[in-house]
């Protein structure tokens, strides 16, 4: 039964389907839920689940980023993860701490990847013109947003389409994509998902 760490910033509503999906024969749990902030809605969702919590606020750390994560690892080794599920957490991570959990991290991200890493993606995909938008399951590496690409799941962007009228489309394919690719990544599957 593989572990996962799951590492959030706010509501974490991504993370709490990754959490209810692992059960049955799934082939991971959900061990441990962290986050960058103390007050994150999350953090309660996740102790309501049964989940253990923690919080490492990164402000007191100011630009000591190396500091930051080292508390992060600290507090994330103790719970012995096999894999790191990023859901909503918006720090960027240094290339040291990817390399500590190198090969075992994941990411979603409300765009089609390569296209729009970072932030504001829906209003740049509208911006852009494009006929579609969606959400990448990636292997996170030291460039952001660049990791191999695990799985895809696209939604149609209308005529009358704002950015928050696509993000809350977008957001209900994430909660479908993301578990189904963390069952397969678990259970040592890498081969892309498109739904």
């Amino acid at each position: 039964m593989k572990r996962v760490a799951i590492l959030i910033s706010g509501g974490g509503s991504n993370m709490v389907r990754l959490a209810e999906s692992m059960t049955g024969d799934h082939p991971a749990r959900a061990v441990i839920v962290g986050s960058n902030d103390p007050a994150a809605g999350g953090l309660t969702k996740a102790r309501d689940l049964g989940v253990d919590t923690f919080a490492v606020d990164h402000r007191p750390f100011g630009r000591d980023r190396a500091a930051f994560e080292a508390e992060l690892i600290r507090n994330l080794d103790a719970a012995r993860p096999d894999i790191i599920a990023l859901a909503g957490f918006m720090r960027i991570l240094t290339p040291d701490f990817v390399r500590h959990y190198s090969g075992r991290m994941l990411n979603i991200h409300p765009s089609l990847l390569p296209k729009y890493p970072g932030l504001h993606t829906h209003a740049r995909a509208i911006e852009a013109g494009d006929a579609e938008a969606g959400a990448s399951v990636h292997e996170v590496t030291a460039d952001l947003d660049a990791g191999p690409i695990l799985g895809q799941a696209r939604v149609s962007i209308l005529p009358d389409d704002d950015p928050a009228s696509l993000a809350a489309r977008v957001l209900i394919q994430e909660h479908r994509l993301y578990p189904a690719v963390l069952k397969r990544f678990a259970a040592g599957d890498r081969t892309r998902l498109d739904l």
